[in-house]
């Protein structure tokens, strides 16, 4: 399948790429012929379709049956934009429907090839309600526990990326392709031709991935095993305890302290938040120590002070070592859905070095933004959905507090998280590696199967706004600390978390 800066492929050379030679096993829904021109009557219609036919070779507009992509059987459906623009009419949305309820029958996953201008003209009104048979057969899917993937190929608009596009639980495009609601002839004419592409609506937080071609059948392979279907998965294993790089801290430690406890260093750690090739990053995965750099694990801290210190010395291993000790293959879920981006957490699903499958969030050191909570419930409720075990990562000061925030909607954000964790049927797993700032943080924590890293802390707020809530000096910041019993040894003593990890 070339880029966008190539000839287009066809539906059936897009298959192709994917299954190789394991081969593709074509389906077509029972016959219903249109009638003459179409449900509209409309003049020259039945000629175009002929023309459409007569150069791609192609019924309509979709193709779709089953196949295996690397080691997995699935059901693929591929549009040919030669075929009118890969447009939908009712024919198509036949085909559509057909596709979703094979792989519904088959309990098999969905992949979705999109090339397409949207609704087809010439059925009026009909073809536009193409729209809700797709949708309704993709909610079906849904309720059923089996995955959608689309890969969004150049052009993708209009009713299909709103529907078999965006509505897929993973959204993989090609470099360069066209991607958006409106077409190029239907948006405005000062319209940033940028937030129509591929990389634009990463940008947004809209695409998971922008996947060169040649790589992708390596990408939609390791989606397929980490999205399922599933059975009965075990609890995510409590990640082992990796050492601090370099000397061991003390209090006081870090950035400037004030009373003995140090303000938050905020580092995000290299590669948070941002789109490795393919989508697809790898890490040791078999909980080699050399992730963190060498150092050995430190004892317990003896004071709440210092116990905010170590959670804030910036040598102390940050969740982009965590999850690469984790995990042999980690596949981010990039964006809220909804216009955002937060690159101080980390969402996705992993593999790790046995296959078993593991949903991650993982927040990075900074304030997490609503954008990141968004990111959050939406992780959080597709592992729900397919049966896949969760794990969190707490180390946040706390929920971003700033203006810009609360217009985005932090409370709402918050909530939702809170909301998603709370009703997740699958096990949910934390370590919290860090800081554990407030409701911030606590919206990512298991309420039962809570752990803790020694350099940790968790406290109903930072030690310093506690000081001032209880109009304290802040020479006192540190006493205050100490008051809140928020050491790891303390929170297990309280019965918030379970253990220490090791």
């Amino acid at each position: 399948m070339p880029d966008a800066d190539s000839a287009r492929a066809t539906a059936r050379e897009a298959i192709a790429l994917l299954t190789g030679a394991a081969g593709f096993t074509e389906h077509r829904p029972p016959p219903r012929p249109l009638p003459p021109d179409g449900p509209l009557g409309w003049a020259g219609y039945d000629a175009a379709r002929e023309r459409a036919s007569a150069r791609t070779g192609e019924e309509e507009s979709v193709v779709y049956g089953t196949g295996v992509v690397g080691d997995r059987a699935c059901v693929l459906l591929s549009f040919e934009f030669g075929f009118l623009g890969g447009s939908l009419g009712r024919n198509t949305g036949d085909r559509l429907a057909a596709a979703y309820e094979l792989a519904l029958t088959r309990r098999l996953p969905l992949l979705a090839l999109v090339a397409t201008g949207g609704s087809r003209m010439q059925e009026g009104m009909v073809a536009l309600t193409q729209l809700q048979r797709v949708a309704a057969a993709s909610t079906r899917l849904r309720a059923a526990g089996l995955p959608q993937i689309a890969v969004v190929r150049d052009p993708t608009t209009g009713g299909g990326w709103a529907t078999v596009g965006a509505g897929a639980d993973v959204v993989l495009a090609l470099p360069g392709a066209q991607v958006g609601f409106a077409g190029s002839r239907v948006r405005p004419p000062d319209a940033d031709p940028s937030a129509y592409s591929a990389e634009g609506q990463f940008a947004a937080g809209q695409v998971d991935a922008v996947v060169p071609a040649d790589e992708l059948a390596a990408a939609v392979t390791q989606w397929l095993r980490a999205l399922g279907p599933h059975e009965d998965l075990p609890a995510a294993p409590v990640p082992r305890a990796l050492p601090t790089a370099g000397a061991e801290p003390t209090a006081g430690a870090g950035t400037g302290s004030t009373a003995g406890v140090s303000t938050a260093a905020g580092a995000t750690p290299s590669g948070a938040g941002t789109g490795s090739t393919a989508g697809v990053s790898t890490g040791a995965g078999a909980g080699t120590a050399s992730a963190a750099g060498g150092g050995a694990v430190a004892p317990l801290p003896e004071t709440g002070r210092e116990a905010v210190a170590r959670a804030r010395d910036p040598r102390r291993p940050r969740a982009e070592a965590y999850l690469a000790d984790y995990f042999a293959v980690r596949l981010p879920l990039h964006g809220d859905r909804s216009g955002a981006t937060d690159p101080g957490l980390l969402c996705g699903l992993g593999l790790r070095a046995d296959g078993q499958p593991v949903a991650y969030v993982a927040q990075c050191g900074t304030p997490t933004r609503p954008a990141g909570y968004r990111a959050a419930a939406r992780t959080v409720r597709l592992a729900d959905r397919l049966g896949v075990p969760v794990l969190t990562l707490v180390d946040t000061p706390g929920a971003a507090n700033d203006a810009e925030a609360e217009r985005a909607g932090a409370g709402a954000a918050i909530a939702d998280t809170f909301a998603a964790i709370a009703a997740a049927r699958v096990p949910v797993t934390t370590l919290v590696i860090g800081e554990g700032g407030s409701g911030g943080a606590l919206a990512l924590a298991a309420p039962d199967n809570t752990h803790l890293t020694v350099d940790s802390y968790f406290s109903v707020i930072a030690p310093e706004l506690a000081a001032a809530i209880l109009k304290r000096p802040p020479s006192e910041t540190g006493a205050t600390a100490d008051q809140l019993r928020l050491r790891p040894q303390d929170l297990v003593d309280l019965g918030f978390a379970r253990s220490i990890a090791g």
